[in-house]
This record gives structure tokens, C-alpha cells and sequence, in this order.
């Protein structure tokens, strides 16, 4: 006889938890996130979010001392490890087993937009995802699994559809605290939508 899974376990009891509390409570699960990235040198970026710390910076031949990823692999790390968490998620809740679970991400991308050069978004062309699932669950449990997970996906949602986007600036002269110009207003970056 097998041995319930301890993670899918605590996972379900988790969701069940957090599902009950947000039933509760309208105000409960909004709120506001915020990531922080300071150029340290050229182009290598100290990133910061709460407990976390991680470096971003561009390969040398791009001008960067390649002390960390680029931000692009920060970006479709987002989207392949919430993809990734949520069909585990969504798996343990529904009592599929998975035994192991890949999300390789691929985009393609065409840099000349980013230096200038043409009139093309410099967003990415196409983005893909492989989704490699082992589970003894029947094919169309585990297919059900993840299409609700993917309904369910902040990051996945992120990608395809427009958000609000919006920029805020501060401009200070070096040594002083108090800054010359504040300006909150939405992006005039051309890809920025209202939803």
C-alpha cells in the first residue's frame, strides 16, 4: 500500500486553509508587492524582495560583468516556476500524484529593438512552454490538473494579458534628500495598456 505523500498533504491542507480565509475575508490576499533593484557598478543590479537578495547583470559582451543572470532569465524563471509551482499545487489539492514535473521555457527574441534599431516591439516574438509530467494518474486527470493551474497562474496570466502599468520618478542632485521632481503618471512606454 502507498504512503500518502507528505508534501501533497500539507500542500492540499494549505490551499484549503488560504481558500477558507480568503471566503472569510475580502481584504484578505491583496495587497501590494515590491522588488527593489539598485545598480551597483555598470550594469550589474543588486536585486531585493523582503528576506531575499540576488544579483541581475548582463553577459560581458553586452557592456555587463556577468555577476548574474540577465534579466531575461529572471523573467521566464518567473513564468516556468509558477507554472511549475502551480501544477504541483493544483495536482496535491486534487489528489493527482506527480512524481516528477519539468517546465522548460523558451522565447524568442530579436535584440535589435532594444538597441534601437527598427520600429518592432523589443518584447519577446514568441514564448513556449514544455510542460514533461511522470504521474501513474490517468492522461485526462493530469491534463485537467494542469489547465486549471494554468487558469489559476498570476505569471501566466502576466504574460498574456495587458496590465496597468505605471511609472514614477524621482529625481534628486547627488547629496541631497530631497527630490527635485516626483511624477507618477501611466507609462508612455508603448506596450503599456490599460487592462
Amino acid at each position: 500500500m502507498n504512503e500518502p505523500d507528505p508534501h501533497a498533504t500539507r500542500i492540499r491542507a494549505s490551499v484549503d486553509r488560504i481558500h477558507a480565509a480568503l471566503e472569510r475575508m475580502d481584504s484578505f490576499g491583496r495587497g501590494t508587492a515590491s522588488t527593489r533593484a539598485r545598480i551597483r557598478e555598470g550594469l550589474t543590479c543588486q536585486v531585493e524582495d523582503g528576506a531575499w537578495s540576488f544579483t541581475a547583470d548582463m553577459p560581458s559582451k553586452a557592456g555587463g560583468s556577468a555577476e548574474g543572470p540577465d534579466p531575461g532569465v529572471f523573467g521566464r524563471a518567473s513564468l516556468a516556476s509558477c507554472l511549475a509551482i502551480g501544477y504541483s499545487l493544483w495536482a496535491a489539492h486534487a489528489g493527482v500524484p506527480i512524481t516528477e514535473l519539468e517546465v522548460e521555457v523558451q522565447a524568442d527574441y530579436d535584440t535589435r529593438a532594444q538597441f534601437g534599431i527598427g520600429d518592432d516591439s523589443p518584447a519577446y516574438r514568441t514564448i513556449r512552454w514544455i510542460v514533461h509530467v511522470q504521474s501513474p494518474a490517468p492522461e485526462a486527470e493530469v491534463r485537467e490538473v494542469l489547465d486549471l493551474a494554468e487558469v489559476r497562474s498570476p505569471y501566466l496570466t502576466l504574460f498574456r494579458e495587458p496590465q496597468e502599468l505605471r511609472r514614477e520618478v524621482r529625481i534628486r542632485k547627488p547629496g541631497t534628500e530631497t527630490p527635485l521632481r516626483s511624477a507618477s503618471s501611466p507609462s508612455n512606454h508603448p506596450d503599456a495598456r490599460e487592462p
